[in-house]
């Protein structure tokens, strides 16, 4: 054993580690599961059925390749079957067809006279996939004083189009401001139940929710049902999307069993006050990363983010400083003879915790990644540092200003450079040492994905965070910093928010400095935080709207 972790268990007695009067210790009274062993019930489809399944799968992928290669390249039905086979969420299939063919649409670019529709939805798919086009395509749509034409406010289908192209702005994209401002109050205006269908229902659900701020596997979900309502839908795709929706679904639900058991097993409910959220992080890894084929970027991030669902809680809602100070120097020293000198209840987190990377060592050795763990380890130890820092303050009194706190704690004891990393080691894209060396720089994207989910983090919680023993969130350190009100604090930070999303969609423009699916796992990690914490905190109070997202995409099949 590395040192004299004993000599600290002599210092503090043995009723501080076993016996500490609950008064003592900031509680955290979190809501039960909701699932109990719905999971750990499902029986998968036997190996013929499976078979039969992936052959209709396969025949169909196919039909749709043919179909997509046979559209001509300057067609704005391209447009349109692209923009389909993306929002019905089967693009991962035809990865390299959808490429190819942007690519010859950016090529072949030109400021064509196309209508309000197609001129947005033609920026947002190249935008999407990274390829620069500027903002001032939309200056055809613009009045001499700079404002939209009051002519295209009845274009409800264009005006949809523009709203959603205008979430991918970046810093330099003034003219999107204007565009997001001005189709926000346009589509407010109109009255959806007057509106034919399916363009009713997407108005309201735009609103509610934004293409490029919702979860993928969720926004395909939705767009089913609009495409079937659709009277032009192509039928093909559309069977072949509701099929691959619930074969993926399927796939879901074994992970899900595994990992349930996987939970179980660790008996860290039994031990410990803990959110038991099993298929919530579930529902978080699949908006990082929904695609069958990264299966085991699920598994490996899952298992990261339960125990450090632990560690959080042990932290944040349980340990007195001087137990959190043993844990801190337990993670600094990875060694598991330092479990004879933690308190029982910390075991739950500290063995798992090294269990899970020896385990990760082991299944990517393999692919010579097995060296690249180290990077996934130290974070952890620098986020267990963090997580002390704000202890500290906790139990100092001490309520620190906005940049303090964005800058000494919250922003990396959240974990996104975590579970990028983590995920990096099940995706193939992650081939080399230096994706890895580039990640744990922090690098923008990266940092920005941090913002956007610390920040939106706190202002679901902090209401019900204030109420017992718990450090300063983001909202009340605004407050102070700026001697203003809760509204003005709010403002502000979703100010923040806006900004580093736009950082994040400059991130995504290229030339790229990584693979883009490497990219897209930060983008999608705003995406998930964007669904979780909209409105409330889903995750840690998941009995209503993350119940019911939870069973659209992982617990209920769309009927065929």
């Amino acid at each position: 054993m590395e040192g004299g972790m004993t000599t600290h268990t002599h210092a503090i007695d043995a009723a501080v580690h076993n016996k500490i009067d609950a008064e003592s210790r900031p509680i955290a009274n979190f809501r039960p599961d909701v699932w109990g062993d719905y999971y750990l019930n499902y029986t998968p489809d036997d190996e013929e059925t499976k078979a039969l399944k992936a052959k209709q799968l396969e025949e169909l992928k196919e039909e749709v390749r043919k179909e997509l290669l046979a559209v001509a390249d300057e067609s704005l039905e391209l447009l349109d079957f692209i923009d389909a086979i993306q929002r019905l969420g089967v693009a991962y299939h035809f990865e390299e067809e959808i490429e190819d063919a942007l690519q010859r649409v950016y090529d072949n670019y030109k400021n064509e006279n196309f209508d309000l529709y197609y001129t947005s939805l033609q920026f947002r798919l190249l935008r999407q996939h990274g390829f620069f086009i500027p903002y001032d395509v939309f200056n055809k749509f613009i009045d001499k004083k700079e404002n939209f034409n009051e002519c295209i406010k009845s274009d409800i289908r264009g005006i949809l189009s523009l709203y959603e192209a205008s979430h991918l702005r970046t810093k330099a994209d003034l003219t999107l401001d204007k565009a997001l401002e001005f189709t926000t109050s346009c589509l407010k205006s109109v009255d959806a139940t007057q509106l034919s269908e399916p363009l009713g229902g997407q108005v309201l659900h735009a609103l509610e929710q934004p293409l490029h701020k919702g979860m993928t596997r969720l926004e395909s979900r939705h767009y089913i049902t609009f495409y079937e309502q659709d009277a032009s839908h192509n039928k093909t795709l559309l069977k072949f999307a509701k099929l691959d929706f619930n074969s993926v679904l399927s796939l879901y639900k074994e992970e899900l069993r595994y990992c349930t058991r996987w939970w179980r097993s660790l008996n860290a409910v039994e031990t410990i006050p803990v959110r038991e959220r099993v298929a919530e992080a579930f529902f978080w890894i699949v908006g990082a990363t929904y695609e069958p084929h990264y299966y085991i970027s699920r598994i490996a991030f899952f298992k990261v983010f339960m125990v450090v669902t632990i560690i959080d809680d042990i932290y944040d809602a349980y340990g007195t400083i001087e137990e959190l100070e043993l844990l801190t120097k337990a993670i600094d020293r990875w060694d598991y003879n330092c479990l004879n000198d933690l308190p029982e209840y910390m075991k739950v987190g500290y063995k798992p915790t090294l269990d899970i990377y020896d385990e990760f060592e082991e299944l990517v050795a393999k692919e010579g990644k097995s060296d690249w763990v180290k990077y996934a380890r130290e974070e952890m130890k620098l986020g267990c540092r963090k997580y002390l820092v704000e202890a500290r303050w906790r139990s100092d009194k001490h309520f620190p200003m906005l940049d303090e706190y964005l800058n000494d704690a919250s922003i990396i004891s959240l974990g996104y450079k975590l579970a990028a990393i983590t995920c990096y080691l099940g995706m193939r894209e992650a081939n080399k040492e230096d994706a890895f060396e580039w990640v744990s720089k922090n690098p923008n994207i990266i940092n920005s994905a941090n913002i956007v989910g610390r920040l939106l983090n706190d202002m679901s919680g902090h209401k019900f965070e204030h109420k017992r023993d718990h450090v300063s969130s983001a909202v009340h350190c605004c407050i102070r910093q700026y001697g203003v009100t809760e509204e003005k604090a709010l403002q502000e930070l979703n100010r923040r928010v806006t900004d580093a999303w736009k950082d994040v969609n400059q991130a995504m423009l290229r030339p790229h400095v990584m693979p883009r699916p490497l990219l897209n796992l930060a983008v999608n990690l705003c995406r998930a935080v964007e669904v979780i914490y909209k409105d409330e905190d889903t995750y840690t109070n998941p009995d209503h709207t993350m119940k019911n997202n939870i069973a659209l995409i992982m617990t209920d099949p769309i009927p065929i």
